[in-house]
């Protein structure tokens, strides 16, 4: 693991900054509406606005890769996306600030995607499990220190919005001054949106439903501990334990999903995420140790059932589908997380902020209705089932498939690697070469 993280500590520490940044500014945005008195309607708003960004940078991405390459659409991208955060600064008015939360959510998926296929060319198939886990620690470890950077500096000032600028103009760093040759160039996966809502859709009802809570969480979570009286340095303390819950149980997870029935875990993780939050979602104000313990215990479940819904889906469905099955699973996060914080912010706004907690409670009970262990008939079971529980990144793109070890290599290469078509090559040739300076070649583990 030593020589992974050796070999891989450039792009890690890309994904670490770019974690650190993204982070602070959704909770900074968060309190800084909160502080002004605006309604959780448009806290909400907020945070859809960065998920339809991030649905639609999957798209951009790699038009944009294919065009002009690797290293200058990550550059491209991490300079438009600290414009857009200082934009924050320079603009009041909160419409603009929908559009400039959409531009943060393109840009980075954009580098995302640059970010997860290099690290996919570069590991070796039988690192690619390691490389996953140091990926997922590093993005988890980003929104942590994040929402700890609150703790030492409380104030709402815009030096906060040009830290945050910051961590995007240092995540540039080791990209840029890579000698290693860049990734082909990509296309995207096939979605196949019918075949895989008639074969898992208790996996992607599961997938939605996370959506929902995990994007309300994001977007709200402070809002709602802002009004429950915590100063700026407990909030960002707050959000950073419930952000670290969700590292610390991935290990754990993983143990129990390779040992027990998937669909009864995922029933099983709804209850408790229920029950869990109910005291919060009936109580207008609660002390700060319920608080802190409820909403610990509140992120250790949420953030199970995504990796739940992933590892389920992997064990119905071929391994030369799964690439196209990672897609559709983000997509579906996607739309829940954009429509969560929406209808979240509608409720609080209408009956007080517990319903931030009281909306985790309605989703949970509906997968504990969607989910039905018995109905798992296992006729499209794959022969190696269950497959091996991997981990999941904080954040991802359609790409992140690619280093998952549970799909085979050569099916990762086939369908989504491409050459470039003949009208796009005349004109991107040189800007390919100014990126492919002298190096090792591709395909083994290197310091960038």
């Amino acid at each position: 693991m030593r020589q992974i993280w050796k070999s891989f500590r450039a792009l890690y520490f890309a994904a670490l900054m770019m974690l650190i940044g993204s982070g602070l500014l959704s909770t900074y945005l968060a309190l800084r509406l909160a502080a002004d008195h605006v309604d959780s309607l448009w806290v909400g708003a907020l945070m859809a606005a960065n998920y339809f960004g991030l649905a639609l940078g999957g798209k951009i991405g790699h038009r944009l890769i294919a065009r002009v390459g690797h290293i200058r659409a990550y550059a491209t991208c991490a300079g438009i996306v600290g414009a857009a955060v200082l934009g924050h600064g320079l603009v009041s008015w909160l419409p603009a600030w929908l559009f400039l939360r959409v531009i943060v959510g393109l840009g980075m998926m954009c580098q995302y995607m640059v970010i997860e296929s290099w690290l996919n060319e570069q590991a070796d198939a039988k690192q690619r499990g390691a490389v996953f886990s140091g990926y997922m620690i590093a993005s988890y470890l980003g929104l942590v220190l994040g929402q700890l950077i609150l703790v030492a500096h409380p104030q709402l000032g815009p030096e906060l919005l040009m830290l945050v600028a910051m961590c995007f103009a240092l995540c540039l760093v080791p990209v840029a001054m890579t000698r290693r040759i860049h990734p082909a160039p990509l296309h995207p996966a096939p979605m196949e949106p019918r075949f895989f809502i008639k074969r898992v859709p208790q996996s992607l009802s599961t997938v939605l439903g996370s959506g929902l809570i995990v994007g309300s969480f994001y977007g709200l979570a402070p809002l709602y501990a802002a009004k429950q009286g915590l100063s700026t340095e407990y909030i960002g303390l707050f959000m950073g334990c419930c952000i670290f819950a969700g590292l610390l149980v991935q290990w754990p997870l993983g143990w129990l999903s390779d040992r027990h029935d998937r669909a009864l875990l995922i029933r099983s993780v709804a209850v408790g995420l229920a029950i869990a939050a109910l005291p919060l979602a009936i109580m207008p104000t609660v002390p700060i140790v319920v608080l802190f313990a409820a909403g610990f215990i509140v992120s250790l479940l949420q953030f199970c059932l995504y990796p739940l819904a992933v590892a389920f889906s992997n064990d119905h469905v071929e391994s030369e589908r799964r690439v196209s099955l990672t897609a559709m699973l983000l997509v579906t996060y996607g739309v829940g997380a954009s429509i969560g914080p929406l209808a979240a912010g509608v409720m609080m706004k209408m009956f007080g902020t517990q319903m931030l907690y009281a909306f985790f409670v309605f989703f949970a009970l509906v997968l504990v209705w969607r989910i039905r262990p018995k109905a798992v008939t296992g006729l499209h079971q794959v022969d190696d089932a269950p497959l091996n529980h991997v981990a999941m990144p904080a954040a991802g793109s359609p790409l992140s498939a690619a280093l998952d070890p549970r799909v085979d290599e050569q099916v990762v290469q086939d369908q989504m690697q491409a050459p470039v078509a003949a009208e796009d090559t005349e004109g991107e040739d040189a800007s390919v070469e100014a990126d492919n300076v002298a190096g090792g070649g591709v395909g083994k583990p290197a310091s960038l």
